[in-house]
């Protein structure tokens, strides 16, 4: 059944009708009759009825609209499109394509126009080793007027970020044959390139047959590298400091098992970057590699985070602003200035970096002493970087690349888990911690980074059994896996709720504890994990107009989460264009892994709870 309907005014009509809060979207919260006619091609008359349903009819008005139309041509399959169908097709067709980015003159106006730019000057900061970038660039500046192009020095040092954070910009990716080498952004006020979410994305974009953009991600990764020591936190001037969760490896390994046709040469050159990559940024002593042989987050800078929401600060500052008898105003003026000087908050701000670093910001879990933490989530990161070289180094290089073998690489994998073993693991409480290395003790906080470990294949089968008891015990609530477990439910402290803290869960704790579980045979805690995380989802997809954002609360199970900034991606007329980077990746993910009797259910929207806890 096909309806030709003129747009504008089916829209127009649509909210008067249904939109009573008038937010240009119907969700359950709308109090409209729920029906609205519309006619068919043929003439006749055809009641859609529901908020799922209707705000359908009112996104596919608003992709019409966006061509340039002003008759609509919908099918009514469109209209009544299995939930999971839509929300998966939606990301595949739409959301990839509107969260792709290019620095060059093609892309500049979208990526450029971002609300964290204050002044009327864009500024672009380019190595001064890439000669190419700078004249490519240089090029540009001439034929835009607002553009300014910044040279960045080889030598880049806290002193130097902190100098030019008065005249934040971006930074520079890779140009080839006259073109940005395109990325995927998160979304939303996050317009720029991130580290982590780069790979999860990517796992998402393998998925729909979007390898050319994982590749991409790829070659902006060695870019960053080759040029700024580090694969950033992300590529804003303020982040020059600052690396992620190293995921490098991980990305070229999928890559080559989902294409194993990929040049040998461009494989080279990216493996030899990872290698580069560990050995100056993770391997270095006394900064991120500390004395038990394990590592830690270590972000440098100097001073307040500049990239911080207004107010985020107060209320560790306003302690420091009484302790020298001056307002907060005045406090925040003098400590940016140098003029007064606190080593007990210098100390507060490496650690804030850090746990920044560490792509967790921000957590109670973290404050105020992740630096002095070797975590469970980083050393299983980068014991998957020893496992992955060794694997190329293997299957591409016929086991000998630059000198190293996979023997070389895999004697590193087993050497650190001894060590995490020895520090981490704890027999009595059946988990990994983090370790302080400090006071030599673990911290004995479930999150759900302790179970890294069954992703990267650390655990013998005895760690792996018990590992998912205390999952489920610890962690696992109706909407999926939270961030971690409650950590003042059984105390008188008090600390700001903090977004990566219970009741909150996160897209990529998903994907690397559905994989974890996968790899060791938990197929039914994978199908149920999978299920009851897109559960959530598609429920709040349904009810309130296709709303995919950044992070759930999963223990009451909606996108309502109002943690320091707000929830990314809920805020848009008629229609998500985008969704959220890594949202749609678990999506996708998740979808590959169900199985059809999970995906009917799912459609149905039938409780999780009415389904595993039988």
């Amino acid at each position: 059944m096909l309806f030709k309907l003129p747009i504008s005014q089916t829209i127009q009509a649509l909210l008067d009708q249904e939109d009573t809060d008038a937010d240009k979207k119907i969700t359950i919260e709308d109090k409209g009759p729920k029906s609205f006619e519309i006619k068919c091609v043929k003439g006749n008359s055809y009641s859609i009825k529901g908020t799922y349903y209707l705000s359908n009819l009112l996104q596919e008005l608003a992709l019409e609209q966006q061509l340039g139309k002003e008759i609509a041509i919908i099918p009514l399959e469109k209209i009544e499109e299995p939930p999971s169908s839509r929300i998966s097709r939606m990301i595949k067709d739409y959301f990839w394509t509107d969260l792709t980015r290019t620095i060059d003159k093609n892309g500049l106006d979208k990526i450029l126009d971002d609300e964290k730019t204050s002044d009327t000057m864009q500024r672009i900061y380019v190595p001064e080793k890439d000669l190419f970038g700078l004249e490519y660039y240089k090029t540009l500046q001439e034929q835009i007027p607002s553009l300014k192009i910044k040279t960045l020095p080889e030598n880049i040092t806290p002193q130097y970020v902190k100098s030019i954070n008065k005249e934040p910009g971006l930074l520079s990716l890779a140009i080839k044959e006259g073109k940005g080498v395109p990325f995927v952004v998160p979304g939303g006020r996050f317009n720029e390139m991130y580290g982590w979410d780069s790979y999860f994305e990517s796992i998402g974009l393998l998925i729909d047959g979007r390898e050319d953009l994982a590749v991409s991600m790829a070659d902006n990764f060695a870019y960053q590298i080759r040029h700024y020591k580090k694969i950033l936190n992300a590529n804003r001037s303020y982040f020059l400091t600052r690396t992620q969760p190293p995921f490098f490896s991980s990305l070229l390994r999928e890559i080559y098992e989902k294409n194993q046709e990929i040049s040998r040469d461009w494989m080279y050159e990216n493996l030899k970057m990872v290698i580069l990559e560990y050995r100056t940024v993770w391997m270095q002593k006394g900064v991120r590699l500390t004395n038990t042989g394990l590592n830690r987050f270590f972000g440098e800078g100097i001073g307040i985070p500049p990239e911080t929401e207004e107010g985020h600060f107060d209320f560790i500052l306003k302690k420091f602003a009484n302790k020298y008898k001056v307002t907060l105003r005045e406090f925040i003026e003098k400590y940016n200035n140098g003029l007064l000087i606190d080593t007990e908050l210098d100390s507060y701000f490496t650690h804030d970096r850090s746990l920044r670093e560490s792509g967790h910001d921000t957590s109670n879990r973290l404050d105020d002493i992740c630096a002095n933490l070797n975590t469970v989530g980083l050393n299983s990161l980068l014991y998957k970087y020893e496992v992955d070289i060794a694997y190329l180094i293997k299957n591409i290089f016929n086991d000998s690349f630059e000198e190293d073998t996979s023997e070389f690489w895999l004697a590193k994998a087993e050497k650190r888990k001894k060590l995490m073993n020895k520090w981490m693991w704890n027999e009595e409480k059946e988990s990994y911690y983090d370790y302080n290395f400090l006071t030599q003790e673990q911290q004995l906080i479930d999150a759900a980074t302790n179970f890294y470990p069954l992703w990267a294949g650390i655990c013998d089968s005895n760690q792996a059994n018990v590992l998912v008891k205390k999952l489920y015990k610890s962690l696992v609530q109706k909407g999926g896996v939270a961030g971690t477990a409650n950590l003042f439910q059984d105390t008188e402290i008090s600390a700001p709720q903090r977004q990566w803290d219970f009741p909150n869960g996160w897209a990529p704790h998903q994907m690397l504890i559905w994989r974890g579980l996968n790899n060791y045979g938990f197929k039914n805690e994978t199908q149920e994990l999978v299920y009851r995380w897109l559960w959530m989802i598609t429920k709040n997809a349904v009810n309130y107009n296709g709303t995919i954002p950044e992070k759930y609360d999963v223990v009451k199970c909606t996108h309502k989460v109002y943690a320091e900034y707000g929830n990314v991606g809920t805020e848009f007329d008629y229609i998500t264009s985008s969704g959220f980077g890594w949202m749609n990746a678990s999506y996708q993910l998740g979808l590959s892994l169900l199985n059809i009797e999970y995906k009917n259910k799912l459609n149905e929207l039938v409780d999780p709870d009415d389904i595993f806890n039988k």
